[in-house]
């Protein structure tokens, strides 16, 4: 387990905390010191082994946190608010730290967050609950395209879409017609995988949807404008496709909620295994509406 409040022994060294699992599971001394010490290479602390907890950073202590869980070897880490106490800046850090170190590793990473952006960013899928129960589960672009119920509607509502969605969420059947495209048009295409945030910069420069290609310029779709603003407000994808512009947008259905029903938790579970094609990272958030 990686905690919140990073749980180091104030009279141990950073090394001593990195092997303190090993130690409780009987391995040698020398075998764990190894272990541990190559876990915190692993986490950027390599030199740092000899220190004391008091004398690393926020964001130091919990690499020693997170290299203390890696030194074990487990195939499933939970990862309880492990980032929450830190700072925006470090906290960013420790996510891409952690993405990183997920392609590597491909362990099974339960994180329970209360921050939905960090849900997304982190997740390959996303349970959300409520009361207890999980009232959907999917991937990020399957929750914020399709929101099983208004209570899902109202949960993701306040998420930054532009760094979740791609391309390949928002595109149409279709293809680019040479007649629309002036002499001096550069038409750049871009790739299904394209976050929002960049295919906007791209579309606000083409007079004409934007072509979505593979790999081998073979064209999936294309993005229309309407399309790509309505994707990045409040619509969902159903009323996206009917809104025939940006004059006549899909109207919000106000959501209720008793103080009782503002208690909510999401989470992810994901399952890393040799033999898929990519790492995976499960994600397991908690989060108050």
């Amino acid at each position: 387990m990686v905690f919140q409040h990073f749980a180091l022994f104030p009279h141990r060294s950073v090394l001593e905390n990195a092997a303190y699992g090993l130690e409780v599971q009987g391995v040698g001394r020398a075998e764990r010191e190894k272990r541990a010490a190559e876990a915190l290479e692993l986490c950027g602390l390599a030199g740092w082994e000899k220190s004391w907890p008091d004398e690393l950073s926020g964001g130091m202590q919990q690499r020693v946190g997170l290299a203390r869980a890696l030194a074990t070897d487990a195939d499933l880490l939970l990862m309880d608010e492990s980032f929450s106490a830190l700072d925006p800046l470090i906290r960013r850090d420790m996510q891409d730290q952690l993405l990183v170190l997920q392609r590597k590793l491909k362990k099974t990473i339960v994180f329970i967050t209360h921050d939905l952006n960090e849900a997304m960013r982190l997740g390959d899928r996303i349970a959300v609950m409520r009361d207890g129960r999980i009232v959907q589960l999917g991937t990020a672009e399957d929750i914020l395209v399709r929101p099983a119920n208004d209570y899902v509607a109202s949960f993701i509502q306040d998420v930054d879409r532009t760094r979740v969605l791609t391309a390949a969420a928002v595109m149409t059947d279709g293809t680019v017609p040479a007649a629309d495209c002036p002499a001096d048009c550069a038409c750049q295409a871009v790739g299904p995988d394209i976050l929002l945030a960049e295919l906007c910069a791209i579309s606000a420069r083409a007079p004409h949807p934007v072509a979505v290609k593979d790999e081998d310029g073979s064209v999936l779709g294309v993005v229309p404008q309407e399309k790509l603003l309505a994707a990045m407000g409040s619509l969902t994808a159903e009323s996206a496709a009917s809104a025939a512009s940006l004059e006549q947008p899909a109207a919000k259905t106000p959501v209720a909620t008793t103080p009782a029903a503002q208690k909510a938790t999401a989470g992810s579970v994901s399952k890393a295994a040799a033999a898929t094609a990519a790492p995976a990272t499960g994600l397991e958030v908690t989060t108050h509406a």
